[in-house]
């Protein structure tokens, strides 16, 4: 079955560049040129990966990217612009999994695409049997990737998950934050460390009562995260 990819940019001749590059790859691509087309598009279909631009008409991208997950943890990649370290940051707080600086190679991008989409089929895959995590009152369902705590369901993104599940699979064993990047964004992946820090602090504000004093993800420092249950 072919990939179904949603490409949001408002500059068109990108998004006609970038849509005949992913469908010579046999990719099925939809199209959106603002804010309110793409967020209505990711609602009515079922995409595999979004390519979002931060600059759109009616509603920017991380206000696209914050909505979609109330409602979906699609891979999203955001399409900044070069050397803006803050739309970077910005974009991975408001729950994007990537980012992709302008101007780019679409050999770059169809790389990133492949390499985020390999991953998340490796993980449908991967599906020994029923594992369930549980660590005090944290109770981690791998199967169905939720995550509950005390009761009540904690909403993560898929990299949040993907970086607790691992996290929480090895127990007081140190990750660095080029490991983390290598096992959870794939060794293709040409990000930086900060991508890391923003995740694992975005997952602790969502999974700790007191993210500064963590009772489950914590930070051996000048070496990388652990977690303790």
């Amino acid at each position: 079955m072919s990939r179904k990819v949603l490409v949001v940019d408002d500059e068109k001749l990108i998004v006609k560049g970038i849509r005949y590059s992913l469908e010579q790859d046999g990719m099925e691509v939809d199209c959106a040129y603002d804010g309110e087309e793409a967020l209505k598009l990711a609602k009515e279909n079922e995409y595999d990966i979004l390519l979002l631009d931060v600059m759109l008409p009616k509603r920017d991208g991380f206000q696209v990217c914050q909505q979609i997950r109330e409602f979906s943890d699609v891979p999203i990649v955001m399409l900044t612009a070069k050397g803006d370290d803050m739309d970077k940051i910005l974009g991975l707080e408001y729950g994007a999994d990537d980012y992709i600086t302008k101007p780019f190679n679409i050999l770059e991008v169809k790389a990133r695409i492949k390499a985020i989409m390999r991953r998340a089929g490796r993980q449908k895959d991967e599906k020994p049997g029923h594992r369930l995590i549980t660590a005090g009152d944290m109770k981690i369902d791998c199967e169905s990737r939720r995550v509950i705590i005390a009761d009540r369901e904690i909403n993560l993104t898929a990299k949040e998950f993907d970086l607790l599940e691992l996290l929480a699979t090895n127990p007081g064993k140190v990750y660095s934050r080029e490991n983390l990047l290598n096992i959870v964004w794939g060794y293709e992946y040409p990000g930086d460390a900060r991508t890391v820090d923003v995740h694992i602090r975005r997952l602790r504000e969502k999974v700790e009562t007191n993210p500064s004093d963590p009772k489950y993800v914590y930070t051996k420092w000048g070496v990388g995260y652990y977690f303790r249950g």
